[in-house]
């Protein structure tokens, strides 16, 4: 079991790190700019090309089952599933093979409406309570594959 985390945009790379380093597993922190080095053998930095989906389509051309995504990215997070890994939204909500369908649709639908102007606004702002969310399904995943590993 690897994780990989969509890193760009992602407000729990540390969190990430601290609970992949307490199961010991290796983390690919993937991004198009450059990221503060880690020194944790442990992890390993993917720069990949400043083009439009290039650190979606370097994790999904690597990961692998039983390995575990972590990103925002709907379409990606239906990628890592259609693989058999697991994906969870940094805001700590699973996203499965049950949910991505809606997930999907969802995105499409307000993508349309702000395109159209019907829409405007942002998403919420991250808060200790999703940080704490996905601390929380982080160890619940790792530990779930465990489980089904020893099996």
């Amino acid at each position: 079991m690897e994780i990989y985390v969509d890193a760009d945009a992602c407000p729990v790379k540390d969190e990430v790190l601290r609970v992949a380093e307490r199961h010991n597993l290796l983390v690919h922190i993937v991004s198009n700019s450059g990221m503060r080095p880690s020194r944790n053998p442990m992890v390993r930095q993917v720069i990949v090309p400043q083009t439009p989906d290039a650190a979606d389509d370097w994790i999904a051309d690597h990961i692998q089952t039983d390995d575990i995504c972590i990103t925002a990215d709907i379409p990606l997070a239906a990628r890592c599933i259609e693989q058999g890994a697991a994906s969870l939204h940094s805001n700590g909500k699973p996203f499965t093979t049950e949910s991505i369908g809606m997930a999907l649709a969802m995105r499409n639908l307000m993508q349309q409406l702000r395109e159209a102007g019907d829409v405007k606004g942002t998403n919420p702002a991250f808060t200790k309570e999703d940080r704490s969310r996905f601390l929380r399904s982080l160890e619940d995943t790792i530990q779930l594959h465990l489980r089904n590993a020893t099996r």
